[in-house]
């Protein structure tokens, strides 16, 4: 039996590792990437490698590290105190090259009786602003990996507590940005130790026994609420498809998900959702493709909606399902094939095609589509000052999806305004979804790149209509001082944002240079050199908007 109070208080214990480790990840980083959109994530897993707790990171990060800490245990062990892994392959563990991953084994020095394996892991993910490839900011317009940046197998960067100076090296020598990527690299490390550092005072005050007693209470316990979550579900089959704008080469590329939902009561263990994607389209020949970990962390964070705020994010909570993928489809591509936009813009539309499903299983609970692309914007050139090369990455909010006037959290606004003449309005100028950084500060832009911020807005009028609108996107415009080599990965360009129960759609995104006061329209993917002088507008989507206008 468990103690319900101390199962609380082991739950937020284990969550308080891993936000340690993100608190120190962000206050020594050293690119603007790390410490100012806070692009990183931390987590901690159990001995045998399944996940235990995480921050409130990234959704994207979170649901895919798993899958890299399996590759750590499968190639890298055994495990001695002190060792690091690192990798960035994803096909071997990671989601996309920008993203390093580190996983380090904790052992609880202040045992009597050691053991050769691992008590726990601790992990973090960061988005590394250059991983060297084709353009600066590593998210070109590719046709292969090789083109995307230096790739690392898992790999001990740190044996017994001793770097590897020669693979160290090696990845410095690879980056446009080498300094920055050892200040980042460096942090990593850093939030690794406060991890190992915070475990054992915790196994210290409790035990190890205790602790790993509530650490399985704690598995079991997100099960039970998965599946009271899905058994609220009507049993049935749930069919939906969305679409991809496009990868630079073909259009309107399909998604589709079949959610099946089996009658209660169900056998012990029984799967309780099968999440198949039969029908996907195969992988593309650009970068759109993803690997099967990113469509599993997707999957996971649609279902910790459906669960509620109060989920304790650990391996329970997949317990229940059960994914199909097509192998050789574009959400499980096989080695070439290019995958820098399939982390952060195939993962958005993954998650849209799975409220569409459940929408029509869950109609008046489910909102409708948000904003849909992260907007990736890269650039790099040469410092006036310094003469060294730079590469910036940043993503840029939008819209958030209209959901149903009781569903409280989808609106801003206090309970009062809720029942006023004019329609409650979903969150404008937010990051949605696989998405949770925040904005880059302009002061911190324009302090650290030959660049000024000229408008950052909200775009007036671009949510869906409806008994709920939908919220409004975002202008942010750069002008940049000095020529530099810039790439835009963005979606719903063509495609807008649906809204769902008669609710309009919201607005499309727009991209345009603005040269000398004459505006061009740019696709929604692309590379192109600009000069001093040029202006960059990135306008994003609004979010659909929900339920029929009464006005």
């Amino acid at each position: 039996m468990t103690d319900p109070v101390r199962l609380e208080i082991f739950k937020h214990l284990f969550a308080s590792v891993a936000e340690a480790m993100g608190v120190t990840l962000g206050r020594t980083g050293y690119s603007p990437n790390i410490k100012e959109r806070l692009d990183y994530s931390c987590a901690l897993f159990m001995g045998d490698g399944r996940l235990l707790a995480q921050a409130a990171h990234i959704p994207v990060h979170l649901g895919a590290m798993p899958a890299s800490v399996r590759a750590a245990l499968e190639r890298c062990a055994p495990f001695t105190p002190g060792d690091v892994v690192i990798l960035n392959d994803p096909y071997l563990g990671g989601t996309h090259l920008p993203d390093i991953t580190m996983v380090s084994p904790v052992f609880v020095s202040n045992l009597q009786s050691p053991t050769p394996n691992p008590h726990f892991f601790a992990a973090s993910r960061a988005h590394h602003a250059d991983i060297g490839g084709m353009s600066p900011g590593s998210m070109p317009l590719s046709t292969e990996i090789y083109q995307e940046g230096v790739i690392i197998p898992p790999l001990k960067i740190v044996e017994a507590g001793k770097r590897n100076e020669a693979v160290w090296q090696l990845i410095l020598r690879n980056v446009r940005t080498p300094e920055e990527r050892q200040g980042d690299l460096a942090a990593q490390l850093a939030a690794h130790a406060i991890g190992a550092r915070r475990m054992e005072e915790i196994v210290a005050r409790y035990g190890l026994a205790e602790t790993q007693r509530y650490a399985e209470a704690l598995t079991a316990y997100t099960e039970r609420m998965v599946r009271a979550a899905l058994a609220a579900i009507p049993p049935g089959r749930y069919e939906f498809t969305d679409y991809l704008d496009d990868d630079g080469y073909q259009t309107d590329i399909p998604i589709r998900v079949t959610l099946t939902v089996p009658p209660t009561p169900l056998p012990p263990g029984a799967s309780a959702l099968l999440v198949d994607f039969t029908g996907t389209a195969p992988a593309v020949d650009g970068n759109l493709n993803a690997v099967r970990a990113i469509v599993e962390s997707a999957v996971g964070y649609v279902v910790r909606c459906l669960a509620g705020a109060d989920l304790p994010m650990n391996a329970g909570a997949f317990a229940p399902l059960q994914i199909i993928i097509p192998p050789g489809s574009l959400l499980d591509a096989r080695p070439p094939h290019a995958v820098a936009a399939g982390n952060v813009e195939t993962s958005q539309r993954v998650v849209d095609a799975l409220f569409g499903a459940l929408a029509r299983a869950l109609p008046d609970h489910i909102p409708a589509a948000s904003q849909g692309t992260m907007n990736n914007i890269t650039f790099g050139g040469r410092h006036p000052v310094t003469g060294k090369p730079f590469a910036y990455y940043e993503t840029i909010g939008g819209g958030a999806g209209a959901g149903p006037v009781e569903t409280r959290h989808y609106s801003p606004r206090s309970e009062a305004e809720w029942d006023g003449a004019s329609p409650p309005h979903a969150a404008s100028g937010v990051h949605v979804h696989m998405s949770n950084t925040r904005n880059t500060p302009v002061e911190a832009l324009e302090y650290a790149f030959p660049m000024r911020i000229e408008q950052y807005s909200l775009r007036r009028g671009t949510g869906g209509v409806g008994r709920c609108r939908g919220g409004e996107g975002l202008r942010r415009d750069i002008r940049f001082l000095v020529p530099a080599q810039v790439t835009v990965l963005s979606e719903r360009r063509r495609r807008a944002p649906w809204g769902l129960r008669e609710g309009g759609p919201g607005a499309r995104g727009r991209n345009v240079l603005i040269r000398e006061g004459e505006e061009e329209e740019l696709p929604g993917k692309f590379t192109r050199a600009v000069e001093a002088g040029d202006v960059l507008s990135i306008r994003t989507p609004g979010g659909g908007g929900w339920g029929k206008d009464e006005g």
